[in-house]
């Protein structure tokens, strides 16, 4: 891939120094490919080497963003992973792991404290993605004016990842238009009864626990699940995405059954890739609905489920709904 002389500057400097990167990969050609794709962004490699340095130690310094492959970690990468976790947690340091579907419950356990993105099997176009995506994040920073040939390389880069930025541009049109409108974030939901209420007794006015809505029969539910996939027997999957709501219908019925879910098993209910399903379980954290629940017995896993206020808020759709929920997909 040509390589683009962007750089990416603090906004109070004017220097314009590139971004520094680091990148671990043990995969030689994947090595390569993350180091091209990261210098064709506009950023400045400052080392490459394998997944062992960060097991070993022999880190000294990070770069600004930092690069993982780890499609089949062991445990001593698991434990190397969490160290790198927190220390760019302190650093802020903006960490970018990819690995398999296989190792994803074991990798996103690993990364609870830096807000690390997670791709599963991704392409270079995934990535290039993930880089923009991080380059958004970072309002403090402004992008030199580009050179003629820098706009012929960003137009490979754009045509690269095209397909599957019109595919995010369809997921995500809706949440941008409701973030716009009420300037809240993506998800925004409010119960129409608060959980506490006042209450006028003999003895004075009281603080009154109002009773939690009972979660639907998760047959029922269930049942919703299995007729929503029919869909895809018949049409082409993508013109019914909705992984929000899919995944908010499969951790329904998992609390109805006091079962867990694990994240690689919750992607896999949202019916999108697993790279696209783990965006949409970061935005639907931030706002409230669903909340990482580690697991107690082994600390390397975590699992997802329901927010109480977003169980509450299910639990009366499907009581507004009533009898004729069982016939809606």
């Amino acid at each position: 891939m040509a390589q683009a002389n962007f750089e990416y500057s603090a906004a109070n400097d004017g220097v314009g120094l590139p971004l520094t990167l680091s990148v671990y990969a043990d995969r030689a050609h994947v090595q390569g490919q993350m180091r091209d794709d990261a210098e064709a962004a506009g950023f400045r490699v400052v080392e490459t080497c394998g997944v062992s340095s960060l097991i070993e130690g022999e880190i000294q310094s990070l770069g600004e963003v930092v690069l993982v492959d780890c499609p089949t970690p062991d445990g001593a990468a698991l434990a190397a992973l969490s160290r790198l976790d927190m220390r760019a947690a302190h650093s802020g340091t903006h960490l970018i792991v990819s690995t398999t579907v296989d190792a994803l419950d074991e990798v996103f356990g690993c990364l609870d404290q830096s807000g690390a993105q997670i791709l599963v099997d991704p392409s270079r176009a995934d990535r290039v993605i993930a880089l923009g995506r991080l380059l958004g994040r970072l309002p403090h920073l402004k992008v030199r004016e580009l050179s003629e040939e820098d706009r012929l390389v960003l137009l490979r880069l754009t045509e690269q990842v095209g397909q599957i930025g019109q595919r995010l541009e369809r997921l995500e049109a809706p949440l941008r238009a409701v973030e716009a409108r009420d300037g809240e974030g993506v998800f925004r939901f409010e119960s129409p009864k608060p959980i506490f209420s006042g209450a006028e007794t003999d003895v004075g006015e009281r603080l009154v626990r109002a009773t939690r809505p009972a979660l639907p029969d998760p047959r029922l539910v269930r049942r919703i699940i299995r007729q929503r996939q029919l869909r895809a027997r018949f049409f082409e999957g993508d013109l019914f995405a909705d992984p929000a709501w899919d995944m908010l219908l499969d951790l329904t019925a998992a609390r109805a059954e006091h079962s867990r879910v694990s994240v690689t098993s919750l992607c896999i209910a949202s019916g999108v890739p697993p790279t696209t399903a783990l965006r949409w379980i970061s935005q639907m954290t931030d706002a409230g609905l669903l909340q990482r629940v580690d697991d107690e017995a082994d600390r390397r896993r975590a699992f997802i489920t329901l927010t109480d206020r977003a169980a509450d808020a299910m639990a009366r759709y499907f009581a507004e709904l009533g009898t004729g929920a069982a016939r809606l997909a």
